[in-house]
C-alpha cells in the first residue's frame, strides 16, 4: 500500500488560528515536507512537535517531488505544508498533487487558513463570485494580458502582492483599470496589526509613496458592474453607425426584425429609433 499524502492548512498570521486536526497529523505523520523548514520550525515548537522535516519549495520541487512520490509508494506518510495558508495556492504543492495523483498516490486535505478567502469576506466586496488570480505573471506580456483581461472581469478580484512590487503593480492597475477604481488594500491578516485600506487606486498610490509598503499584502478589486459593463457596450457601439451595426446582424444571418431589435439592445435605444434612421432615405 502507497502512504497519503496531507495538504495541511497552517497559520496565515496567528498562530492559534491552527486546528487541532493538522496539530494532530503533523505529530503522527512520517514526514513533514516544508516550502521554508526554519518558518515551519516555529510552528512545530510553538505546539511541541518533533516529527522529521524535509524541505519541498519552488526551486528543489522536480528532483524533491519525484524522492517524496518514491517514500509515499513505500507507506511513509506525508504532511505538505507551506509557510502560511493552504498548500497547493500560489505555490509548488499542485505539481507535488499532480504527482501523486499520476502515481496512484492517495491525496487529502486537512483545512486550515486561506488569506484568499479570509481577505474576500473581510473586503466588504461582493462574494457571491470572484476570481483568485494569485501573483500576476512575471513574464511582461503575460502579464499584460492577464492585466487586460481583469479591465473586462465583472467578478470581485483577489491578488497577492509582494510589498517591493506592490506600487508597480498599482501604478499597472491605474493605466488598466483607471485610477479610479476601488481596490482593497490588507496585510497582516488575523494579526494584532490587520490592516484594511479602501481606497481608488490613485489614493492607494499616494497613501503608499508617503508610506513605503511592508509585509505581504492581498488586494481586493472591485469587478465592472452590470450597469458600467452596459455602458462601455453602449459607448462601443456608437462607434459604428447604425447601417454598419444592422450589415453586422444582417450578415450573420438574422431578419430585420431581429437585427434592430439587437442593434437597438446594444446601443440602448428603441427598435423605433433603429427603425426610422434605417429607412430613412
Amino acid at each position: 500500500m502507497a502512504g497519503t499524502l496531507y495538504l495541511c492548512g497552517t497559520p496565515i498570521g496567528n498562530l492559534e488560528d491552527i486546528s487541532f486536526r493538522v496539530i494532530e497529523l503533523l505529530k503522527t505523520v512520517d514526514l513533514i515536507a516544508a516550502e521554508d523548514t526554519r518558518h515551519t520550525l516555529h510552528l512545530l515548537n510553538h505546539f511541541q512537535i518533533n516529527t522529521t522535516m524535509t524541505s519541498y519549495h519552488e526551486h528543489n520541487k522536480q528532483s524533491k517531488g519525484l524522492q517524496l512520490i518514491e517514500k509515499l509508494k513505500k507507506d511513509i506518510n506525508i504532511a505538505l505544508v507551506t509557510d502560511a495558508g493552504m498548500p497547493g495556492i500560489s505555490d509548488p504543492g499542485a505539481d507535488l498533487v499532480k504527482l501523486c495523483y499520476e502515481n496512484d498516490i492517495p491525496v487529502t486535505v486537512v483545512p486550515g487558513a486561506s488569506a484568499c478567502m479570509i481577505a474576500l469576506v473581510l473586503s466588504g466586496l461582493d462574494t457571491r463570485r470572484f476570481v483568485f488570480e494569485g501573483f500576476l505573471p512575471s513574464d511582461k506580456r503575460e502579464r499584460r494580458t492577464v492585466l487586460q483581461s481583469l479591465s473586462k472581469e465583472h467578478r470581485t478580484i483577489i491578488l497577492y502582492e509582494a510589498p517591493h512590487r506592490l506600487l508597480h503593480t498599482l501604478e499597472e492597475l491605474s493605466e488598466t483599470l483607471g485610477e479610479d477604481k476601488t481596490v482593497i488594500v490588507m496585510k497582516e491578516l488575523t494579526k494584532k496589526f490587520e490592516q484594511r485600506r479602501k481606497d481608488n487606486i490613485k489614493g492607494h498610490i499616494k497613501y503608499y509613496m508617503q508610506n513605503p509598503p511592508k509585509g505581504e499584502f492581498v488586494l481586493a478589486i472591485e469587478g465592472v458592474s452590470l450597469a458600467q459593463q452596459k455602458e462601455e457596450s453602449q459607448q462601443q457601439y456608437q462607434a459604428i453607425s447604425i447601417e454598419e451595426h444592422m450589415s453586422y446582424y444582417l450578415a450573420q444571418g438574422l431578419s430585420e426584425k431581429e437585427a434592430m431589435k439587437q442593434a437597438a439592445k446594444d446601443r440602448g435605444v428603441s427598435k423605433r429609433e433603429i427603425y426610422a434612421y434605417y429607412h430613412k432615405k
